[in-house]
Formats: C-alpha cells, sequence, structure tokens
C-alpha cells in the first residue's frame, strides 16, 4: 500500500470516528466544514486546468449542500428554515455555473456565503443546541 493510500485511510477513519460520534448540532458543524473544504479543493484545481477533480470536488459539495437543505425542518424552523433553503439552492445554481464555466468567482462567492453560514452555527452557544428535529437545520 503506497503511502498516500495510508494517509487517505488514517483520514477517514478519523472522520469516520468524528461522526460516530458527533451530536447532531456537530455532524452539520462536520458537513459545512466538509463542503466548504471541497469548494476550496474546486478554486485550487481550475487553475491548474484539474477539471476532473473540479467537478468531482463541486458535485460532492452540491451533494452536501443538498443534504443539509433536505434536513430542515421547514414547519419547526419556520422563516429561517425557509431562508436557509433558498440559501442552499442559491449556492447549489452557483456552484453548477461555477462547474460548467470554470467560474473560480462564483466559487469564491460560495465559500463566502457557506463560511458566513458556518460562523453562525458555530456560533450558536452550547446551551442553545437542540437537536435538529427541533431547529430545523
Amino acid at each position: 500500500m503506497s503511502p498516500h493510500s495510508y494517509a487517505a485511510q488514517y483520514r477517514a477513519t478519523g472522520l469516520s470516528s468524528a461522526v460516530m460520534d458527533a451530536d447532531p448540532h456537530r455532524l452539520v458543524a462536520l458537513l459545512l466544514a466538509g463542503a466548504c473544504d471541497r469548494i476550496r479543493l474546486a478554486e485550487a484545481c481550475v487553475p491548474r486546468g484539474d477539471l476532473a477533480r473540479k467537478g468531482k470536488a463541486i458535485g460532492e459539495a452540491c451533494a452536501i449542500i443538498g443534504h443539509l437543505n433536505g434536513s430542515l425542518d421547514h414547519e419547526a424552523g419556520g422563516q429561517i428554515a425557509a431562508n436557509l433553503s433558498s440559501l442552499y439552492d442559491y449556492l447549489q445554481a452557483r456552484l453548477t455555473e461555477a462547474n460548467l464555466n470554470n467560474d473560480v468567482s462564483a466559487l469564491h462567492e460560495t465559500l463566502e456565503l457557506l463560511g458566513e453560514i458556518e460562523s453562525a452555527w458555530l456560533a450558536i452557544p452550547q446551551q442553545h443546541q437542540q437537536p435538529l428535529s427541533s431547529i430545523g437545520a
């Protein structure tokens, strides 16, 4: 097994442990961080001309954002859930445009917006963190 394979296996094991030990609030944080990481990877791939890797990273980011969008509880989350859903839809549209046009500015925009969501999510004090089903995220 190559050193890269060992490193990938180590990362996968670490991520699996983090997910299994995470509460719902932490799981959302991990998803947001994962989407941001993939968008950064896509940004780095465009100038190198690595279009296959860019496309894969954008596809993974879209899948994560789609999962976040699908997990929103619109009944419990009300207007906040509706606004987040609209923002997630916008992010996916911009990522699709970025993928089709190799548009680094669209990737940068999505990263900034997703980073704002991530910052707000991480700023929630622990005593206010509730199960996903009661907050709509």
